[in-house]
């Protein structure tokens, strides 16, 4: 994306302030310990020499143990999960990390790994007491090849930040999300983030190159390879590549960079009905071909609630459903064209009811933060329930409807939004505060629902610490079983991460 997303960066970047402030007045969110009612696991309990031993690794600095400095880490973003952390450690080299690790697994001190903790399902906040290491120190860039567009950097860095240091160099990063200032390249690769422009640039499955990291044990995994092809043995990768840091912490990463495209456009479209934004979806990829970029719906409560709730301008008339569809390209005038004469022979059919195209960086800005700013909107009007999942398009928007007819006046809001170009849409439930019985109904029906219709009930966001005990919608018995087993091959304390991604056995 051409533009930067000044006012949800900005509250991203001041979360950490915020917490320190509900701190002080006493507004913290519940323990998720006791909200979703877990046991601790028998893990070691931190001692002063500990701390102690973890000074002589890192500067005193760079230990953290003041509740109000380590408050901020233990607080997920959208305020849904509440670890207990007394110890905050922020190494800046692979080998801190490993030092830190080998001590930890003799130990059996558990850890959190945590990078700009945007995540949305708890994965990067502790449960109990782990240790949460930081990577927010490991953010520098190590080299960068322009001809093969390979750049390998620590995973720390800040993903806006990589994109504009590629960007001066006529490249992009491969992925953009809406946390972009805030999140950290380590934390997208182990989550496997999709982000708004998979539909061209595909998943980091394909953009990784390699990865390093390191075991529970403190074993450093050099699989760091810039290559495109290497087909020598296992894939050591993948294994890191959505594992949300409970098989290893990733330290550095080699990523492929695409082209930086000589022209944008984007195109913010009123559609009656979700039918039509089938149809318009098919069309656009005949049309538009190999310069659609981005393919977004959103129906009229995700963006009426963001105008309303943040304030920002909507360029078109109020409408069932939105589409959001952009264009990368080479020429200019070529690709606005295009677009031109597609919007107006989906307005002569009636697919599109009015629209706008624009390839000027401000108004694409107006259109962007629209869609982009939908969560932190709905963090404005109570608790959120948010929910990540890819379901076949011919049922891609079934389960709203579905749930607002199941909680009728408990929720405010209920609706969604997404990415239609690869089956995958954020259901946003809004209620007036958290509750059990909300939590019930939604738990597990919605995910009971999507395994119906054979989709995942983790597209993008991961599984974290809200879903490990729905996992069996989405994978087998005997898939479950082998993850369980690498598990314990690779951390066979069990110090990483947990309560994480797995259900318990």
């Amino acid at each position: 994306m051409i533009n930067s997303l000044t006012l949800f960066v900005t509250y991203i970047k001041n979360f950490k302030v915020l917490n320190q402030v509900r701190c002080a007045s006493q507004v913290l969110p519940q323990f998720s310990s006791e909200k979703y009612k877990v046991k601790r696991k028998p893990f070691g309990t931190i001692e002063a020499s500990d701390v102690d031993y973890f000074k002589t690794v890192l500067s005193e600095d760079r230990v953290l143990t003041d509740d109000n400095d380590v408050l901020p880490f233990n607080i997920d973003w959208i305020k849904n999960c509440r670890g207990q952390s007394k110890l905050v450690l922020k190494p800046k080299t692979t080998q801190e990390v490993s030092t830190i690790l080998k001590y930890c697994n003799q130990k059996r001190l558990a850890v959190c790994p945590q990078g700009g903790n945007t995540g949305l399902v708890g994965g990067s906040v502790p449960v109990f007491d782990e240790i949460v290491l930081s990577f927010m120190l490991m953010n520098k860039i190590i080299s960068f090849d322009e001809i093969s567009g390979a750049l390998i950097c620590e995973a720390g860095c800040i993903l806006e930040n990589l994109d504009n240091y590629v960007r001066e160099r006529n490249l992009i990063m491969p992925l953009d999300l809406g946390a972009k200032g805030s999140c950290h390249i380590g934390g997208n690769i182990s989550t496997n983030a999709g982000g708004l422009r998979l539909l061209r640039y595909g998943n980091l499955h394909g953009s990784v190159l390699g990865v390093e990291a390191v075991k529970a044990d403190g074993t450093v995994i050099d699989c760091l390879k810039s290559l495109k092809k290497d087909n020598t043995g296992y894939h050591l990768k993948h294994l890191f590549i959505g594992s949300e840091g409970t098989l290893g912490l990733v330290t550095k990463v080699a990523i492929h960079c695409p082209a930086l495209p000589k022209a944008v456009s984007v195109g913010f479209f009123g559609v009656e009905k979700f039918e039509d934004i089938l149809r318009l979806y098919a069309n656009a990829k005949s049309s538009l071909g190999e310069i659609l970029s981005a393919f977004e719906m959103a129906d009229n409560d995700s963006i009426s609630s963001t105008a309303k709730n943040l304030k920002l301008p909507n360029p078109i008339s109020d409408y069932p459903f939105y589409v959001l569809l952009e264009t990368h390209g080479s020429d200019e005038a070529h690709d606005s064209e295009k677009l031109t004469r597609f919007l107006e022979k989906e307005m002569e059919s009636g697919l599109i009811l009015d629209g706008t195209v624009t390839s000027d960086p401000a108004k694409m800005q107006t259109i962007w933060n629209l869609r982009e700013n939908i969560a932190a909107a709905g963090l404005v009007e109570g608790y959120m329930f948010k929910y990540d999942v890819s379901l076949p398009l011919r049922n891609y928007y079934s389960l709203v409807p579905l749930l607002r007819q199941r909680l009728g006046a408990k929720a405010s809001r209920v609706y969604g939004y997404g990415h239609v170009g690869d089956g995958n849409i954020h259901i946003n439930v809004i209620v007036p505060k958290y509750s059990p019985e909300a939590s019930s109904m939604l738990e597990p029906y919605i995910f009971e629902e999507v395994a119906k219709l054979k989709g995942s009930i983790s597209a993008e966001h991961g599984v974290g610490f809200r879903k490990p005990q729905f996992i069996h919608y989405s994978k087998d018995a005997n898939a479950l079983q082998l993850m369980q087993q690498l598990k314990q091959l690779m951390d066979p304390n069990g110090i990483l991460n947990p309560y994480k991604v797995l259900p318990e056995i």
